[in-house]
C-alpha cells in the first residue's frame, strides 16, 4: 500500500509530504520503502491567519469553521501534488496529522486536541481515502496524544529480544528537542523532551552583528544541554547509539559539538544513514500511522508502568477514516512486530526553507 503523510509544524511554515510504500509480511515484519519527500509552502495569508489563531488569541467559531475548510483545501491540494511528484500519481491513502490549533491540558492532562484541516476536503481533492485526527483516541484513552513517534522508533531501532544489544537514543532536534530510549522491541520506551533544538543557533544567526564565535556558542550550549539530558536518562551501562533526525541532524556544528560530548563508546548517526529521510521523519511517521490504522493496528508503544508511552491506559487505533467507507484491505492477526527499511531512489527534496547552519 501506497501512502501519502502529510505533516505541518507549528510555525506554519511548510506542509511535508512524504510517500511510502508499506508491506506487512506475515511473520509481523512491516516493510516502508521511502519513495520520497517535498515540502510545499503555505499561502502567506492563510499562514498568517492560523497564526492569528493561536492561543491566547480570542476567535470565534466562525473563523475556527473558516480555517478548518482553508487549512483541509491547502492539505488536500499538497496531497494531490505529493500523489504526483512522489509516487507517479499512484496512491492508495493520504495520512493527515492537519495543523494543530489547540492542546488542552488540565492539571498536565491532556484533555482534549484540536488539529485543523477538513479530511473531506483532501479526500475531495486528493481524490483518496483520508486517515485524520491522529490524536484524539489516544487522549480519550489517558494518553497525552504524544510522543507518537515512540513507536516508529522501538518498530525501527528496537533490537531483537535476547540480543543483549545496548539500548538506542532515537534524537529529534527541531527547535526543540525530544528523545526516545529504545531497548529490545517489544520492551517499553521512555520518551522525554531533551532541551532545545535549533532554536539557539536559529536566534544567534539572525542577530544583526551576530558573528561565528556566537553560533559557534550556541551550538555549544545546545549539545550541552541535549548530551545532559541523554546522560541522566540512560541505564548503567550506556546507550549504543544516538540516531538524530530533524533539522539539527542538517547543522554541522551542532552535530559536531554533541557527538564530542557524547560518552565514549556511544556514537551518534544521522538517520539518513539508515535509511529514514532526516527531514521527513514525521511525514513519514504519519504514514506509518495511516497505514497501521486502516488495518486495525494500535499507533502507540508501550511505556513505563503498564501504560503506553503517551501515558495512556492501553493501546488504541488511530485516526478517523473519510470516507468511512472501509479499504478492501485483510485483517491483520499478527503483531506488527519490527520495521524494516528499504532502500530507494529519494525525490528531491524542495522546500522555502533555506539552508540549515
Amino acid at each position: 500500500m501506497i501512502v501519502i503523510g502529510l505533516s505541518s509544524s507549528a510555525a506554519v511554515d511548510v506542509i511535508d509530504a512524504a510517500a511510502a510504500d508499506l508491506d506487512l509480511r506475515a511473520d509481523g515484519t512491516l516493510h516502508l520503502r521511502p519513495l520520497g519527500h517535498a515540502a510545499y509552502a503555505w499561502p502567506d495569508a492563510l499562514r498568517r491567519r492560523v497564526l492569528a489563531a493561536l492561543p491566547p488569541a480570542a476567535v470565534d467559531m466562525g473563523e475556527v469553521c473558516a480555517l478548518d475548510t482553508l487549512v483541509g483545501q491547502e492539505l488536500g491540494a499538497a496531497a494531490r501534488r505529493a500523489v504526483d511528484d512522489l509516487a507517479g500519481g499512484d496512491a492508495d491513502l493520504v495520512a493527515s496529522h492537519g495543523q494543530t490549533l489547540h492542546h488542552w491540558v488540565v492539571g498536565g492532562r491532556a484533555r482534549g486536541t484540536l488539529q485543523l484541516g477538513s479530511p473531506a476536503w483532501i479526500a475531495e481533492r486528493a481524490r483518496r481515502p483520508v486517515v485524520s485526527d491522529l490524536r484524539a483516541a489516544d487522549v480519550a484513552a489517558g494518553g497525552q496524544g504524544a510522543p507518537l513517534v515512540s513507536l516508529l522508533d522501538v518498530l525501527w531501532l528496537g533490537a531483537e529480544p535476547g540480543a543483549g544489544a545496548r539500548p538506542t537514543v532515537a534524537l529529534t532536534v527541531d527547535a526543540d528537542a525530544s528523545a526516545t530510549l529504545v531497548g529490545a522491541v517489544g520492551d517499553p520506551v521512555l520518551t522525554w523532551d531533551a532541551g532545545p533544538g535549533t532554536r539557539l543557533v536559529d536566534d544567534a544567526v539572525q542577530q544583526p552583528g551576530a558573528g561565528p564565535e556566537d553560533v559557534e556558542a550556541a551550538a555549544e550550549l545546545t549539545a550541552v544541554t541535549i548530551a545532559c539530558s541523554l546522560a541522566a536518562q540512560a541505564p548503567a551501562g550506556g546507550v549504543e547509539r544516538v540516531v538524530i533526525s530533524g533539522a539539527g541532524a542538517r547543522s554541522l556544528v551542532l552535530r559536531d559539538r554533541l557527538a564530542a560530548h557524547l560518552p565514549p563508546g556511544t556514537s551518534l548517526v544521522a538517520a539518513d544513514e539508515l535509511g529514514l529521510p532526516s527531514d521527513a521523519k514525521e511525514a513519514y511517521l504519519f504514514a506509518l500511522l495511516g497505514f497501521l490504522g486502516v488495518h486495525g493496528v494500535p499507533g502507540t508503544a508501550p511505556g513505563p508502568q503498564r501504560r503506553q508511552a503517551t501515558g495512556a491506559r492501553r493501546p488504541v487505533v488511530l485516526g478517523s477514516l473519510t470516507p468511512p467507507t472501509p479499504l478492501p484491505v485483510p485483517a491483520v492477526r499478527t503483531p506488527v512486530r519490527r520495521l524494516v527499511l528499504s532502500t530507494a531512489p529519494q525525490a528531491l527534496l524542495t522546500s522555502p526553507r533555506g539552508s540549515q547552519r
